[in-house]
């Protein structure tokens, strides 16, 4: 830290309506983490010279030798705002203070690891869009934009690589105006999709006439907005800046001769955005890159740039160096982004207005509640804790988060909330005290008192009480923070075990660090003993592993090939009515099973459909969306598995009694059977079970659980069995990038693997084409390097978990593939070969 003390830092704190909390999120290799150095470098943190080829952000060894970001990482910057700029700040200030503290996370963009950017977002209040103007918006700026749109984040836009549009495609003023303009368009059809203009956000659509668009090139370190070209003509034209800021985008044309504006255009009338901006900005690329010495003397004259000593060899010489050097004086990118950042982006206590009725499970009125609201320093603490960050202590952690009220201090005493935990209950909670409390700063961290509200800091000592994410909080009755949804689901499992059996142990303790090192990734132990680790795709697993061995475990180990994970559904409703009896022949169970109509699991996944609705709405939704009974939908006994699952089991019975006596045993049994499905025991997804009658015995005791939960999973099995059984397998949505000539290798590729194309359109402006398709994730194995090798290396794949698909063979026919997979998960887990028999689990009235 160059010119910074903790204190100056935490005397920024207090001023709330000074801070800005944001984060960086892209597509992969747009150019975030060096986009990200000419802020740190702005603020003083790198040396000058090194900005753009640092990559501060990227800390950890393995990121800094495959030049991918795969955690994302926090600092805080200082800023201070010049006073021309103060005005166009249309939300509170601190009054008489121009200087700006902001907390910046740096995320990475590779599809694996979104989970990551999630955990970022929760922090932050606003994002900048980095958008690489050649390739334009790819799949994973739009799974970003979308999350961050969900968790009410305001996004500005900032179109990278520009130096690539004029060196290498050398574009023409008006292509490239075309190109930006649709770039801003597809960014706002994602915002519009997704947001809400009248929401409580206000406009979200971002506007190059408003100032929250940028232009750059982050590599060379230089950027600007419309505002600084407006500002550069404004006292030459007399006009305010806003209004001209106006003028300099879109269809305003404007003729040199007669010094007049035209929404038409015409003989002599040149676009203002090509004439203002961009041919002051080619002149200087010509110049200096074709090395015509006196027409960039001349410029760098009119433009007032001094060179100082050592570059003057570079004003010899031209070519690229020159370039640089003199772009990133005329238009430096660090001064314009944090402008763009301070200007455009809310402060915490603009966001958390309209942010908390999400983040805050609990009632909208009580304590925590309104602290978070308002932003109080002198509320309950309330904390969010987004992720654990490795120290370089082995096997200790930071917790990460964000004070959304209250302030967080060093030694006191809180409540630790895991994401399970119920108020007035015990489970999942922790009194203790934090032991200190600390800033992040990229690679190094700061000891500091206390942290106020609307900040984002790490605790010490709290890993051991949380295994992920959590809430932290002095407030009594606080209920937790909302858990964060990720887009991306654990598909991709591999079996892990020590090469040397004495070892165990101490694998053992290495997966538990591992989970909670990296917010998606799971870690279970099966019934036969396996460890299996689940990731989102193959770099992911890959880099979990490499970690483990390295860092959590540090022995040498074994992994299996990696196994993707189905899901067992039906296909029909079941053909007879099953019945089961009870061990002691007393109690019996009459049950069907049927398929639910199609987008009702999604919309379970999603959300839409909840236990914890109110279940007179909820079944409205179901009637009028799906055409549910209105009475049959009233009585959804629970989801499962796991409470919240994406399967139904449903009371269709008249007039039983005792039914509710027994109702717990069946949800035991119900979740137990979803869990563990009939074919291979992987997870049920999309029925819907209806018991349609019981007879139980009269005395009490001959009902109980240990009677009616093997008689109801039992009967559950028989349902399934009987209703044309069927697996789900995990599909990617793949997004390929790629030249004309290589589109050919990538649908070879494809259909050896089984997938199909359902999209290819050219990137308008530029050679390229892009392939969407949909390949199953059990074919995805080795994908990359496949394409790669098939299309000379210049195809680049983004693989995304999309859907699941439904395998359409009969498991009863020996012959068909789906009998073979269900074969070998049964062989993997040691189960008896073979699916159960009908006989096993339905009985003889």
């Amino acid at each position: 830290m160059v010119n910074f003390t903790v204190d100056e830092i935490r005397g920024l704190m207090d001023k709330k309506k000074n801070i800005r909390n944001m984060s960086v999120i892209a597509h992969v290799d747009h150019g975030k983490s060096t986009l990200t150095d000419s802020l740190v470098c702005k603020a003083g943190i790198i040396a000058s010279q090194k900005a753009g080829e640092m990559r501060f952000t990227d800390t950890r060894k393995d990121e800094q030798e495959r030049c991918i970001t795969i955690k994302s990482t926090a600092i805080s910057l200082f800023y201070e705002l010049p006073a021309k700029d103060l005005e166009f700040i249309k939300q509170e200030r601190e009054p008489n203070v121009s200087h700006f503290l902001i907390n910046l996370i740096d995320s990475p963009g590779h599809v694996d690891f979104s989970s990551e950017v999630t955990a970022a977002l929760r922090v932050t209040d606003g994002a900048l869009v980095v958008v690489d103007c050649v390739s334009g918006v790819c799949v994973q700026t739009e799974t970003v934009l979308r999350q961050a749109i969900a968790e009410r984040i305001k996004p500005i836009l900032f179109m990278n690589k520009m130096d690539r549009a004029l060196l290498e495609l050398q574009l023409q003023q008006e292509d490239l105006f075309q190109t930006f303009q649709r770039i801003v368009e597809n960014v706002n059809v994602i915002i519009a999709t997704y947001g809400d203009d009248s929401g409580p956000m206000g406009e979200l659509q971002v506007d190059p006439t408003k100032g929250t668009v940028g232009f750059g090139a982050g590599l060379h370190g230089w950027a600007f907005t419309l505002k600084e070209f407006a500002e550069m003509y404004a006292s030459k034209f007399k006009i305010e800046v806003s209004k001209l800021m106006k003028r300099l985008w879109g269809d305003n044309f404007f003729s040199p001769t007669e010094k007049k504006w035209s929404k038409s255009g015409g003989e002599g009338y040149v676009r203002g955005f090509c004439q203002f901006v961009l041919d002051p900005i080619f002149k200087v690329f010509r110049a200096i890159m074709d090395c015509k010495k006196d027409d960039y003397l001349q410029l760098l004259d009119k433009l007032n740039i001094k060179l100082s000593g050592e570059d003057k060899e570079k004003l010899e010489e031209g070519g690229k160096p020159l370039l640089k050097l003199v772009m990133k004086q005329w238009l430096p990118a660090g001064d314009v982004l944090l402008t763009m950042i301070a200007i455009h982006l809310p402060s915490p206590v603009v966001a958390q207005k309209y942010r908390a009725e999400l983040l805050y499970e609990g009632p909208q009125d009580d304590e925590a509640f309104m602290g978070i609201k308002t932003c109080d320093a002198t509320a309950p603490l309330m904390m969010y804790i987004s992720k654990m960050v490795p120290t370089s202590d082995k096997g200790r952690f930071y917790a990460f988060g964000r004070v959304f009220s209250g302030i967080v201090q060093t030694g006191q005493k809180a409540r630790i909330m895991g994401p399970n935990y119920v108020p007035g209950k015990k489970e999942d909670l922790y009194v203790k005290n934090i032991q200190r409390t600390i800033l992040m700063m990229g690679r190094y961290t700061e000891p500091i008192e206390d942290v106020p509200c609307g900040n984002i800091c790490g605790l010490v000592g709290v890993d051991q009480y949380l295994i992920k994410t959590g809430t932290i909080t002095t407030f009594e009755n606080a209920h937790n923070l909302r858990v964060m949804k990720f887009s991306v689901s654990p598909v991709v499992r591999v079996a892990v075990e020590p090469r040397n059996p004495a070892d165990l142990p101490k694998l053992v303790e290495g997966l538990k660090r591992l989970a909670k090192s990296d917010p998606m990734v799971q870690c279970i132990i099966e019934e036969s003993g396996e460890h299996i680790v689940a990731g989102a795709g193959e770099l992911h697993l890959e880099i979990c592993l490499k970690d483990l061995e390295e860092d959590h475990a540090c022995i040498p180990i074994k992994v299996s090939d990696p196994v993707v994970s189905y899901r067992e559904t039906v296909s029909e409703e079941s053909e007879i009515m099953c019945l089961s009896k009870s061990p002691n022949k007393h109690n019996r169970i009459f049950l069907k099973a049927r398929p639910m109509p199609d987008g009702l699991p999604e919309d379970i996944d999603k959300g839409d459909v909840t236990p914890r609705q109110e279940f007179k709405a909820r079944a409205r939704y179901l009637n009028e969306k799906y055409d549910y009974d209105v009475n049959e939908a009233r009585k959804i006994w629970c989801f499962g598995p796991e409470g919240t699952g994406p399967n139904l089991l449903m009371d269709c019975t008249k007039g039983v009694q005792y039914l509710n006596e027994i109702k717990d045993s069946c949800v035991a049994g119900f979740q137990w059977a979803t869990k563990e499905g009939v074919l291979a025991e992987e997870n049920v997804r999309g029925v819907r079970f209806d018991i349609h009658d019981v007879t139980l015995h009269a005395d009490a005791i001959h009902r109980g659980g240990g009677q009616i939960i093997p008689t109801a999973r039992r009967v559950l099995y028989a349902s399934m069995l009987t209703a044309k059984p069927r697996l789900y397998e995990p599909v990617y949505l793949c997004e390929v990038q790629c030249p004309e000539v290589a589109v050919g290798g990538i649908y070879g590729v494809l259909n050896r693997r089984r997938g199909h194309v359902f999209e290819e359109h050219q990137v308008t402006g530029t050679p390229m084409f892009v392939v969407k398709a949909y390949l199953p994730v059990n074919e995805s194995f080795g994908f990359t390097a496949d394409l790669r090798s098939n299309t000379g290396g210049q195809a680049f794949p983004q693989c995304v978990f999309d859907h699941w698909q439904v395998m359409n063979q009969d498991p009863f026919d020996t012959t068909s593939k789906i009998r073979q997979i269900v074969n070998d998960i049964r062989k993997r887990k040691g189960l008896k070969e073979g699916i159960p028999p009908l006989e096993d689990y339905y009985d003889k009235l």
